[in-house]
């Protein structure tokens, strides 16, 4: 009995084959030989028609399950992070350097300048030493705290005004979906699949990679201004929910591995 393959790209596949070359014939004949691909985003299915020459790919975002993914009330991981009623920034990644994670703590610098704030660095990777080394250079002991791998997130999404994500890269941005199912304005880089997700100007606002100064001047503006960031909260996660609910995507998954079914069973026949 045949066994159809259905590969999922959600986008190391085109940033390995970026760093090095040698793995393209592999990754490409790993794709071209499925019986079916979907893609995150259609930004990563662009790129892959680009780099592979593959372009018969279903587009499937990404999902948040939304009663899990919900704000709920957290006051005493408030408290030990914000006693003072400080606001609180967040950025959740795995610290490669494509994630930036080190501007985190130079825009959260800018920030703190205009508004009381700390800054709650979720995960683990190769550039925490960096980060802990500038939080150290620009004296934010006790304001940015890693508090490295974490397995309910929700709770610290629950307590966040808003979420950093700088990334050089990203070919969806389930970190920045994450954080609008819990009602967190967004301040992103303008890249990958990112504006996919996030709504520039509604739920959040993208800017430049590496433009840290306006990505402060975002941020400052949202945390000012608490009627804007509930508005844009608000309508963050309901944005999630219309567009990237499981109930919704899901169906589209089931959907799409009936059709390679069929296709498959048809031409074998």
């Amino acid at each position: 009995r045949y066994l159809p393959v259905i590969t999922t790209l959600h986008g190391t596949d085109i940033t390995l084959v970026g760093r090095d070359r040698s793995y393209l014939p592999i990754t490409r004949f790993g794709i071209a030989q499925s019986d079916g691909v979907t893609a995150v985003s259609h930004y990563l299915r662009r790129t892959t028609c680009e780099t592979f020459g593959i372009c018969e790919i279903q587009v499937i975002p990404n999902f948040i399950n939304g009663e899990e993914y919900a704000r709920r009330p957290r006051p005493e991981l408030r408290e030990r992070f914000a006693p003072s009623g400080e606001k609180v920034l967040v950025h959740i990644s795995n610290f490669r350097p494509i994630k930036r994670a080190p501007d985190c703590v130079e825009i959260f610098a800018r920030v703190l300048e205009r508004v009381p704030a700390c800054l709650l660095m979720i995960g683990d990777g190769p550039d925490r030493a960096r980060v802990e080394w500038l939080v150290e250079r620009y004296g934010l002991t006790g304001r940015v705290h890693c508090v490295g791998k974490q397995p309910n997130i929700v709770d610290f999404l629950s307590i966040a005004d808003l979420l950093l994500l700088p990334s050089e890269m990203e070919a969806f941005g389930l970190a920045a979906l994450e954080a609008m199912a819990c009602e967190v304005p967004v301040i992103a880089s303008r890249t990958g699949g990112v504006p996919e997700v996030v709504e520039d100007g509604v739920t959040g606002f993208l800017l430049p990679c590496g433009d840290l100064a306006a990505m402060a001047e975002a941020a400052i503006r949202l945390l000012q201004d608490d009627a804007l960031r509930r508005e844009m909260g608000r309508r963050a996660r309901e944005r999630a929910l219309a567009q990237f609910s499981s109930e919704r995507i899901i169906p589209m998954y089931e959907a799409y591995y009936r059709e390679v079914l069929a296709r498959t069973s048809e031409a074998r026949r």
